[in-house]
């Protein structure tokens, strides 16, 4: 929460303030606050100026509900952003090449074990780069084999269930004496207070010879999106245990299942599939599901 704090606070100090900071709020017009946001696309940041548009709202309502304002003026601007292009993160999802990854990354001897650790843990649960390095012990269950990701920590603000393989809770294990007294799973490098920097995974995969245009942090999961889909696990299960958002609100509205059992039973064959990858480094025959 406080490092999402921060974030916002330096998306004000640089983006709006400067040019609508010492403004009385009820005093700025509409074509001011979008001349702001025309100078951030103007950079080529176009998802940073909606989520600048995004943050103004949040004031605006705010200073609606204390009287500093009349309205929301953001609420004019809506489609006056170009749109912001789907980013598909660099990936590996042919097998063989899966295995070749895998047995570098056993081999990684790179910034301390906790980065290594952190590198061995990332492909087998998937979960988006941010929810990883900010991993707190006490959201994990070691004896019952889950981590419950709090809604506060999410990017669709609703707690998530990642079930632990074997090979995943023997990682955690290994961590544990390492970094238990601390917060953090995965602490700094400078101090235990904070996690550890959200370029530590991209560049541990940089130091093995995968550039950001070959795999990513991020590209872990369109990895096991893609090959759990092709081993036909059902794409509802895949798609809960990536925590991606339900498109169709009324089926969404309905289907508050969680299928844990199917996703424990997926999680460990994705282990085991891994394991399998890693130790052949060729294409093996996909793993067989087993019944669900």
């Amino acid at each position: 929460m406080a490092e999402t704090i921060s974030i916002l606070e330096a998306r004000l100090k640089t983006y709006l303030y400067p040019y609508l900071g010492s403004r009385p709020i009820s005093a700025i017009a509409v074509q001011e606050l979008l001349a702001v946001l025309r100078r951030i696309e103007a950079r080529g940041k176009n998802e940073t100026a909606h989520r600048v548009r995004s943050l103004a709202s949040r004031v605006w309502r705010y200073a609606v509900a204390t009287g500093s304002a009349e309205r929301d003026i953001t609420a004019d601007l809506r489609g006056a952003l170009a749109p912001v292009k789907v980013r598909n993160f660099a990936a590996i999802v042919e097998p063989a090449r899966v295995g070749e990854l895998l047995s570098a990354i056993h081999g990684y001897q790179g910034h301390g074990v906790v980065a290594a650790l952190a590198l061995k843990l990332a492909p087998l649960v998937f979960v988006r780069p941010g929810e990883l390095r900010a991993a707190e012990w006490s959201e994990f269950d070691l004896d019952g084999a889950e981590w419950r990701i709090p809604a506060a920590r999410m990017k669709m603000g609703e707690q998530h269930i990642v079930p632990l393989s074997r090979q995943a809770a023997e990682i955690l294990r290994e961590l544990h004496p390492l970094t238990s007294r601390g917060r953090y799973v995965f602490p700094s490098l400078l101090t235990r207070d904070r996690p550890m920097s959200e370029n530590t995974i991209n560049a541990a995969l940089r130091r093995l010879g995968y550039g950001g245009d070959v795999q990513t942090g991020h590209g872990f999961r369109r990895m096991a999106s893609t090959l759990l889909n092709e081993q036909g696990f059902p794409p509802d299960v895949i798609e809960l245990q990536l925590a991606h958002a339900e498109r169709n609100k009324v089926r969404a509205a309905y289907n508050k299942a969680q299928r844990l059992g199917e996703r424990r039973n997926m999680m460990q064959v994705w282990a085991d599939y891994l394991d399998q990858l890693r130790s052949s480094q060729a294409a093996p025959t996909h793993s067989r599901r087993q019944d669900l």
